[in-house]
């Protein structure tokens, strides 16, 4: 009967631990963010121009919809990857300046966080310390979109 209550225990303790690393999946912190010149506002946040992942999903997605965040391209340590990501909103926060700002996941890439649009990384990059690094290094959490 013993080995019957420590399987249950561990049992219990796997699901609790699995809801707890469920619920911190959404965010990650120290992240490497880069820019791409995506400069989606010379093509009229044409996804399928931009060459995007998410074109396929959302390139049809109204104007407004396309334009109303900066974009970025995903492959953080935290969160769904590939067509999950695609059209979701992440708060991204600069650790050295607590600059923030909202982007939309419009691509993936593999450089392991985010590759933002320019635009976003000048938003954010209020000391100047990323455009001399190179990157920053940010903190970001899934959020809705607010369109």
């Amino acid at each position: 009967m013993a080995v019957s209550r420590v399987s249950l225990l561990i049992l219990m303790a796997s699901v609790f631990l699995a809801s707890i690393d469920g619920a911190n999946a959404q965010e990650a912190h120290g992240v490497l963010a880069t820019y791409n010149l995506y400069n989606p506002e010379r093509i009229n946040w044409d996804m399928r121009t931009a060459s995007t992942f998410c074109a396929t999903w959302n390139a049809d997605m109204p104007l407004a919809w396309r334009k109303h965040y900066g974009w970025t391209a995903f492959c953080g340590p935290a969160g769904a990857h590939g067509q999950p990501s695609c059209g979701r909103c992440l708060l991204v926060t600069n650790m050295a300046t607590g600059a923030k700002t909202v982007a939309r996941v419009v691509d993936q890439c593999d450089n392991g966080g985010l590759d933002l649009d320019i635009s976003v990384f000048r938003q954010l990059d209020t000391d100047g310390g990323g455009m001399f690094n190179g990157h920053l290094s940010v903190d970001y959490e899934f959020v809705d979109c607010h369109d």
